[in-house]
């Protein structure tokens, strides 16, 4: 789009979603306070990055291949992909603020340090990340947006899959996870699209998680009112 919302020369971008819900706890605020800006990716707003200058994420990560997650939710399973992999380097995402204070107390439970989080909307980290730069991203239970009306908002459209696949290197892997059939569909009509490989070869396939999964608390809501979970991989072809 050439709309820009000030003179940074931000692009307009529509963001629909919470920022914010309940109030947050004094221990949650603490966390924002003293722990945010230190596990900043570096600079990845207008306002700090006007030029969108690539980030620098070999001084980061010193080197570690690059994993991404889109809407961590409550950092359930960001925090344990951190935990197991300590030779990658994360990136989660998210919006809604009461989300990043949960991550940040999970992050000083752990004591991990390959974990760097950014507040705000994915597409301005897309700005920013380097292309080619991460080799395996995640996008688990993602907002439905169940309305039929709202199906443009979902992430699975090419405004942000583009973006997603500018950013991700040759043969990355990009995991996607939902329990709404629409969005099951509208994902394996979209992500192909934007130049993604489905690599299903059967049912089971999609029926099971990953070795490596760590289910998190929208995927038990799910299964506690019976909704069945898909579990689908892509790849940008290599």
């Amino acid at each position: 789009m050439t709309r820009t919302k000030h003179p940074s020369g931000a692009p307009w971008r529509n963001f629909y979603g919470r920022f914010k819900g309940k109030t947050l706890r004094p221990n949650q605020k603490e966390y924002l306070e003293s722990d945010l800006d230190a596990l900043s990716p570096g600079p990845v707003s207008w306002e700090d990055n006007p030029d969108r200058i690539p980030l620098d994420l070999d001084k980061v990560f010193g080197g570690k291949p690059i994993w991404l997650e889109i809407g961590f939710g409550a950092g359930e399973h960001v925090i344990h992909q951190a935990q197991r992999y300590p030779d990658k380097g994360i990136i989660g995402c998210e919006p809604f603020i009461n989300g990043v204070a949960m991550l940040l107390g999970k992050v000083r439970d752990s004591g991990v340090d390959n974990l760097r989080v950014f507040p705000g909307d994915a597409r301005n980290l897309f700005d920013v990340l380097p292309e080619g730069s991460v080799e395996k991203a995640f996008l688990l239970y993602p907002d439905p947006w169940p309305k039929k009306r709202h199906h443009r908002r979902r992430f699975v459209t090419q405004d942000h899959l583009r973006p997603l696949h500018d950013v991700l290197a040759p043969g990355a892997e990009f995991r996607v996870a939902t329990d709404i059939p629409d969005y099951v569909r509208q994902t394996l009509i979209e992500v192909p699209k934007a130049g993604f490989e489905w690599l299903a070869e059967g049912p089971g396939d999609w029926r099971h998680p990953w070795q490596d999964w760590y289910s998190t608390r929208y995927e038990m809501k799910a299964l506690r009112e019976k909704r069945m979970p898909h579990y689908m991989t892509f790849r940008k072809p290599a």
